[in-house]
Order: C-alpha cells, then sequence, then structure tokens
C-alpha cells in the first residue's frame, strides 16, 4: 500500500511511512492501530507529504477489510473512493483556507455515498465552497453520523432540512462558514442526541430557537461573534446537561432567567457585548462548577449577587478530571453596577481573574480578596468606578495585571509590590494617590506598561544607585504629577523595548494578554492620550511604544539619549519647565506619529532632522522660544500654524502672518563715534530731555492748581480703565 502514495520531493521525508518495514508486524507500525486479532483497524496518514491526486492505486487500501478509522488530516491529498466499512474519516486541513490552499475535490459529492457506516466526518479547514446546497445534501448519506466537523470550509448556503435526517448527530461544529449566513432552523431542537453545536462566526441572523437551549443531552453551545443574531434565554429544566454556553457579541437581550440555577453543571458563560438588562440573578449562587464568567459589556444594574465561585474537581471540558482546577475567571465590566464589592468574592480561593471595571461600584477594595487570592490572582481589574480608601499592602506576589485606574483612592503605593516579579501591568491612574516614583517595582523585569497620570506623585524619577532596569517597558505615563528634576538618562537607556527597531516584514504581532487556561486569554485594555484625543486600546499590540511625561515640573534639557527610542510611536513633554534645544537625534524617531513639545522653555532653532519623519501627523511646538525658519519638507509644513505658534523668532510656512512668513527685521545699528570727535547726537538728546523735564515737571511741583488738575486726570484715567 505504501507504494500507492507518491510523495513530494520538496518536502520532508514522510515521518511514519518511512519507518515502515515488511520485518516487522505492520501493527508496530507508526500510524496503524490494530485490534487483539491483530487486524488493522486504524490507519493514521496525518501530515504526511502526499501530493494531490497521487493515489495511483487504491488496491492496498481496500484490502484493509477490518478498516473503521483513517486520517489523512494535514495532507496534499483529494477525493478518490474510500472504503465502505470506515468508521472515521479525517481529511482536514492543517491551516485554515487564506489565500493559496489546497482544495478537496470531490466531484458531486459522491464522495460519501459508500461510507454507510461513517460515524465520525472530519473536514475543517477545506475548500467546499464549489457545490453550493449539495453539502447538505452528501450528508444526508450518512445516517449513521455522529460527530460532523466543517469548520471553516467556505460553505456556500444555508443549513437545510437535509440534516434534520441525521438524528444520530451529537457533535455540529460549522464554526467560521461566513456564507452559511441564515436562520438557525427549528429541526435543530430534534437532534435528541446533541450535545455540541459550534456556530460561531457564521453571520447568522433572525431569532434563535429557544428550544434548543432546552434539549436535555445538550453540552456545550457556541453563538459568539454572530452580531445579528436574536434571542432571549429560556426557562432552564432542572435536568439540562448545559456546561458551557457563549453567546458573546450576539444580539442576545432580555433578562437571565432564575432557573439559570438550575444549570448545575455550567462550567462556562461568555455573554459579553450583548443586551441583557437587569440585575444578576441570585440564583447563580447556586452554580458551584463555575470557573469562566464574563457578564461584561452589557447592560446590568443594581448590586452583585452572592456567589458561590467554587472551583469543580471533576472539569471534563478542561480535560482536569480527577484533580482541583486552578482556574477561575469572573467579569462584569463595562456595565451598571451598583453598591460595594461584596465580600462573598472572596470565597472564590482560585480566583485568576476578576474583572469589575467600568461600573458604578463604590466603597473600598476588600482586604480580603486580596489577601484570600493572593497565591492564584493573576489580573485584578477594578477601573473606572468610585472605589475610595487605600489599597491593601497585602499585595499577591503572582498579580502580572493591576488596574484600578480612575477611581479615588488614596494613600501610597504597596510596598509589597516588591513581591510581585511578574508584574506587567501596573494602571493606578487617576486617583488621589501621593508617593514617590515607584522604584520599588524594580524586581519586575517584564513590566510592560506604567501608567500613574493624574496623582500627586513628586520627586524625580530617578532611583538610586540606577538598579532599576525595566527592559520590557513600551508604554510609561506619567502625566499630570508633581515630577520634578531631570530627566534621568541612565533610566531612559534601560527602556531597550523602545529602542529595538522591529523589522518591517517577518516581526510576529502578538498583544498584551494574560493566559486563563484552555486557550482562554484575558485582553488588557488601556485609556490614553494619544495624538490629542482619549481613546481606550482594545488590545495592546507588541510594536506600540509610548511615553507621556506631560504636565509635571521636569525641568533642564531633553536627553539626547531619547533619540535612540526608534520604535517609538507618541512622545509628549509638554507643559514642563524644559530648557535648551531639540535634539537632532529626534531625527532618528523612524515610526513616530505624535510629537508634542508644547509649553516649555525650548530655544534654538527646529532641527532640520525633524523633516525627515515621514510618519509623523500630529505636532505641536508652540509657547516656547524656538527662533529660525522652520526647515522645509512635504511633512513639516502640512501641520497646521499652531503647530508654532507662541514661538516669537520662528518664521516661514505653514504660518501664515505677514511678519512670520518672513525673517524678523533688526533695527540699523548706529555708526561707532571716532575717538576724539564729539558726539553731537547725544549732547542734542540730553538738552532735550532736561528742557522737557523743566517743562512738565516743575508746574505739578511748585504749582497747586495744576498739581490738583493732573490729579483728577488720572483718577478719570484708573476709573475708565479699570472701574474701581
Amino acid at each position: 500500500m505504501k507504494n500507492s502514495f507518491i510523495f513530494d520531493v520538496d518536502s520532508t521525508p514522510p515521518a511514519k511511512m518511512s519507518q515502515w518495514s515488511e520485518s516487522t508486524d505492520c501493527c508496530d507500525w507508526n500510524g496503524v492501530d490494530c485490534d487483539e486479532a491483530g487486524h488493522v483497524i486504524g490507519l493514521d496518514l496525518s501530515a504526511e507529504p502526499i501530493l494531490i491526486g497521487s493515489l495511483e492505486n487504491a488496491s492496498g487500501l481496500f484490502s484493509l477489510q477490518y478498516l473503521q478509522s483513517l486520517n489523512l488530516g494535514f495532507t496534499l491529498f483529494y477525493g478518490f473512493p474510500m472504503p465502505s466499512r470506515l468508521v472515521t474519516l479525517d481529511l482536514s486541513s492543517r491551516e485554515p483556507i487564506s489565500g493559496f490552499s489546497w482544495r478537496l475535490e470531490i466531484p458531486n459529492f459522491n464522495f460519501f455515498q459508500n461510507l454507510t457506516e461513517l460515524r465520525e466526518l472530519y473536514l475543517d479547514n477545506v475548500d467546499l465552497s464549489g457545490r453550493r446546497t449539495e453539502w447538505c445534501k452528501a450528508m444526508s448519506f450518512l445516517p449513521n453520523l455522529q460527530v460532523l466537523n466543517l469548520s471553516n470550509c467556505l460553505l456556500s448556503d444555508p443549513i437545510n432540512h437535509h440534516l434534520a435526517n441525521l438524528l444520530s448527530l451529537s457533535v455540529i461544529r460549522l464554526r467560521d462558514n461566513h456564507a452559511v449566513s441564515c436562520q438557525v432552523p427549528e429541526f435543530v431542537a430534534n437532534l435528541l442526541n446533541l450535545t455540541t453545536l459550534d456556530l460561531s462566526q457564521c453571520d447568522l441572523h433572525g431569532k434563535f430557537p429557544e428550544k434548543v437551549l432546552q434539549v436535555p443531552t445538550l453540552e456545550t453551545l457556541d453563538l459568539s461573534y454572530n452580531s445579528l443574531l436574536q434571542g432571549s434565554l429560556p426557562h432552564f429544566p432542572k435536568n439540562s446537561s448545559l456546561r458551557n454556553l457563549n453567546l458573546k457579541n450576539t444580539s442576545f437581550s432580555g433578562k437571565l432567567p432564575d432557573s439559570i440555577g438550575n444549570l448545575e453543571n455550567l462550567a462556562s458563560v461568555d455573554v459579553s457585548s450583548c443586551n441583557f438588562t437587569r440585575p444578576i440573578p441570585t440564583s447563580m449562587a447556586n452554580l458551584t462548577q463555575l470557573f469562566h464568567l464574563d457578564f461584561s459589556s452589557n447592560h446590568f444594574s443594581d448590586p452583585i449577587p452572592t456567589l458561590r465561585l467554587y472551583m469543580s474537581r471533576n472539569l471534563n471540558y478542561l480535560n482536569l478530571s480527577r484533580r482541583l482546577c486552578e482556574t477561575a475567571f469572573f467579569s462584569a465590566a463595562n456595565n451598571s453596577l451598583t453598591g460595594i464589592i461584596p465580600e462573598s468574592v472572596c470565597k472564590a480561593n482560585y480566583f485568576q481573574v476578576l474583572d469589575l471595571s467600568n461600573n458604578d461600584m463604590s466603597g473600598t477594595i476588600p482586604t480580603c480578596l486580596i489577601t484570600n487570592s493572593s497565591r492564584t490572582l493573576g489580573v485584578l481589574n477594578l477601573a473606572r468606578n468610585h472605589l475610595n480608601g487605600t489599597l491593601s499592602d497585602t499585595v499577591p506576589g503572582g498579580l502580572q495585571i493591576l488596574d484600578i485606574n480612575g477611581n479615588q483612592l488614596e494613600g501610597m503605593v504597596p510596598k509589597s509590590l516588591v513581591n510581585c516579579n511578574m508584574l506587567q501591568v501596573f494602571n493606578i491612574g487617576n486617583n488621589q494617590i501621593s508617593d514617590k516614583f515607584p522604584c520599588w517595582l524594580k524586581n519586575a523585569s517584564g513590566l510592560q506598561v506604567l501608567v500613574l497620570r493624574s496623582n500627586k506623585f513628586s520627586g524625580n524619577i530617578s532611583c538610586p544607585r540606577n538598579n532599576v532596569s525595566w527592559t520590557q517597558l513600551q508604554i510609561v505615563y506619567l502625566a499630570s504629577n508633581n515630577f520634578s528634576g531631570r530627566l534621568s538618562q541612565k533610566w531612559l537607556l534601560t527602556l531597550e523595548e523602545m529602542m529595538d527597531a522591529k523589522p518591517e516584514c517577518g516581526f510576529e504581532l502578538k498583544h498584551l494578554r494574560y493566559a486563563t487556561g484552555s486557550s482562554r486569554f484575558y485582553e488588557v485594555t488601556l485609556s490614553l492620550t494619544i495624538k490629542g484625543l482619549e481613546i481606550m486600546l482594545q488590545k495592546i499590540p507588541n510594536i506600540f511604544t509610548s511615553i507621556d511625561l506631560s504636565r509635571n515640573n521636569f525641568e533642564e534639557q531633553i536627553p539626547e539619549e531619547m533619540g535612540r527610542f526608534v520604535s517609538l510611536y507618541a512622545l509628549n513633554l509638554s507643559h514642563n519647565a524644559l530648557t535648551g534645544s531639540i535634539p537632532s537625534s529626534f531625527g532618528n524617531l523612524k515610526h513616530i506619529e505624535s510629537l508634542d513639545l508644547s509649553t516649555n522653555n525650548l530655544s534654538g532653532k527646529i532641527p532640520a532632522q525633524l523633516a525627515s519623519l515621514n510618519f509623523l501627523s500630529v505636532l505641536n511646538l508652540s509657547y516656547n522660544n524656538l527662533v529660525g525658519k522652520i526647515p522645509t519638507s512635504t511633512q513639516l509644513q502640512s501641520f497646521s500654524p499652531t503647530s508654532y505658534e507662541g514661538n516669537k523668532g520662528l518664521y516661514g510656512p505653514p504660518l501664515t502672518n505677514e511678519s512670520q512668513a518672513r525673517p524678523p527685521e533688526l533695527p540699523p545699528s548706529l555708526p561707532p563715534a571716532s575717538s576724539g570727535v564729539i558726539d553731537w547726537f547725544f549732547i542734542a538728546m540730553s538738552i532735550g530731555f532736561a528742557v522737557g523735564f523743566g517743562a512738565v515737571v516743575s508746574p505739578l511741583m511748585f504749582s497747586v492748581q495744576v498739581n490738583k488738575w493732573y490729579n483728577d486726570l488720572i483718577y478719570k484715567f484708573i476709573y475708565r480703565r479699570f472701574r474701581v
């Protein structure tokens, strides 16, 4: 049979079949599975470099009379008649379809007609776009089919009635088939063996049948990323098997029914970015199996109910059976929740992610929340609420993301943060914290985001002995504090990430996020002022770097070393007391898009090197003491005159005022007087001053009438000018 295949000579040798030898028992061959009688019942040729259409003679394959499972996934192999005894067939492609991809050619879908015993079919990432609705009809020839995986197959038409005949179906995965665009048929609720239904990213619309959610055997339902799909949650019976419910980014609405507490097996719920309203049901306290809970971006209101978020000891969905699960995810961000953070949340001893950001919660942060989760808490996001008090000094050492931005917290930064060696995001902006620059974060060598904006920090930003090195720091936001002193050159040179020039191609784009297990991630968001606009970064790419030190009291010169930040996208040093000239090394900031040096005491000329910053879209040099002609370039002349205003010595385009469009005129210098020659100009000026002084001042000194007239004149002037 091995000789029936032709291999791609440009690929690596076949890893499995190259080891096949007639001198050994075939049941010992890699990729071959036998039963107890020595019959070949399984053949796994996945990822072997088999060429398209390369099976010249299938007799070897057909000679396997007991073959039940055939895996040709991730190969370059396409159709030929398959043995009718097959129970499992896997022809999946390794990569999603994009650009050039191999095409599984199944003429008229007769490919499946003889596979009447087939129970599992895997065709993920295989192009099935050519035959329109026939894909459903072809599946109807498989009466015993239980598992149907057709994810990202470019299916070109909706689900139709032919699938209604497959009453044995238990798993249907059609995710990422946008052309399926349709209403979900009612007959899906009649598939009484259904355990998994994944229709995510299929452009579904209309109203989803509530009865599907009531199928007793259904364990996993994923309808995420179908923004036009409407629906509501029905009454859930107590015998439900539902474990995983994902409605993220759909148009489901209404209230969560109290009967959701009947879903005793429910382990993961994601209803983020929907339109659910009203309070979160208190019956959710019955859901003791929950490990992932995301209610963010809805319209929930009122206080958070008491939740017993204990971890399951038998989570089959995560393949963690018979051992304690160490994952818990709870997000109710972007709602209208009020009241205090309930101490019942502290009962979740294995929290990894807690996100209550962007609500209307008040009160203090429960100390037990941090203390009880000290070993496992990785993400704590309480940003944009109305929390007050101080932050507990017992900060868990495993914390990676801390965001308490936009509250009313006071006091000092907890010194226990020195134990947070894995801290990546530290955002305490927009509070009332009074402290010095947090040099005690020196152990957080992986720190990537530091936000201290709009607090009461003071002092300089240099650290003793310069023992702080945040080589991965990509966002520094210290604006609107009382920092002072000079910008530390040695500290700036530790910011290696900003000095790392990213290649234009071949660079792997990643985002700052926290892994919560089972391929789930918590995406970090951040509010920044960039290009004069307040924006919310929903994802933070690893190529984005920004420094904002504005509205402080920094002084002296801008370090020339800042010109080494070649990957910098935004730099804001405005509203300080910086002096000296703009470093010519700024011409090296080839990726910079926003540069604001306004409202300082900078002097000298604008460096000609700035004319080469082709990506610069926002420039503000206003209100300094700059002089000379604005360098000529397409870039610098494209900005508004307001970018240069307040610099009396600047001239040239784009300044439009006639006095600033040309060099300032200097008064003519007087010829020097030669030695020994009387300078009659100064003599005449002295005589004129003496005569004028005598004529004006003498009457004021010696005439009472004139003196009274003068006082009245001055009084009238003051009264009219200042209205005293």
